[in-house]
């Protein structure tokens, strides 16, 4: 409780939680891309900061779904090419080439600290969502965009393979082959295309529409049982990461048969008639 307080009081350069969303949505956070002048380009310090502020929010007991959204025009442009020049020339002996690898690690931990989180995130994306944006939306549990939304897996274009999450996690969002033709090609798809292709599950008129609509289905899923929540999406991700189909059964039956026993909340919902409250 303590390690939250304190990151409560904490100021980030690249992201910013909206602590004023519990008085009006309960259970429902934003977490903001904060760096608009940059079109939210993410900064080395991004990759510091961000899995900060979701284990924070992944802590917070007043927390039961997460909204990922931005500031500014766009929502993410990619990674900041200034950090990744730095990154760069400053790699060349053995050991910086280590130092890099490192690196490396820490920002895929960083993209991968959705998906570790045990609450839903949801993610809201207008203007682009380029490069690392797509990293960070395919980690996401629920992907919405604006009609002027438009994503690129824009690595290869700038001479590098995507290695933060996009070829790993894309190919089970909209296919294989769908992936590595918009993983080789580069190419700039749309909102409608996106819809089309299954990586978003809406594509709204505008971002107030897009804002309104989310908080409405952020809230209603907050308003489910916390350990139902936790547990679909435990399970979804361990049948997606290669479990069979026997395999993925028995984990489920043991994560509610230790669940529906120890969960008092539910056994006094399970009572009361006729809509039981979790």
């Amino acid at each position: 409780m303590r390690k939250t307080e304190e990151m409560k009081k904490k100021k980030w350069k690249s992201v910013e939680i909206d602590e004023n969303t519990k008085t009006k949505t309960k259970g429902v956070f934003t977490v903001y891309l904060n760096r608009p002048a940059t079109s939210n380009a993410l900064s080395l310090d991004f990759f510091t900061e961000f899995p900060e502020a979701i284990s924070y929010l992944d802590q917070n007991p007043n927390v039961a779904v997460i909204i990922l959204s931005a500031t500014g025009k766009h929502f993410c442009a990619g990674i900041d090419l200034n950090s990744l020049r730095r990154l760069l020339v400053t790699s060349t002996s053995s050991d910086e080439c280590e130092k890099l690898g490192r690196q490396i690690k820490l920002m895929q931990e960083a993209i991968s600290a959705i998906e570790k989180c045990r609450k839903p995130v949801i993610a809201c994306v207008h203007g682009a969502c380029i490069g690392a944006g797509v990293d960070l939306i395919t980690a996401c549990d629920i992907r919405y965009c604006t009609q002027d939304a438009f994503f690129s897996v824009k690595e290869v274009d700038l001479g590098i393979t995507a290695d933060l999450g996009s070829l790993q996690r894309l190919p089970s969002i909209v296919g294989y082959a769908n992936a590595i033709e918009l993983a080789l090609t580069a190419r700039t798809f749309s909102a409608s295309q996106a819809a089309n292709l299954g990586l978003v599950s809406k594509a709204f008129p505008c971002k107030s529409d897009m804002d309104q609509a989310v908080k409405a289905i952020a809230q209603g899923i907050a308003a489910k049982s916390p350990l139902a929540l936790i547990g679909t999406k435990k399970v979804l991700l361990k049948t997606r990461d290669h479990m069979t189909l026997d395999e993925a059964l028995d984990y489920v039956a043991t994560w509610n048969s230790a669940m529906l026993l120890s969960n008092h909340d539910l056994q006094k919902a399970l009572s009361q008639k006729p809509n039981p409250k979790l």
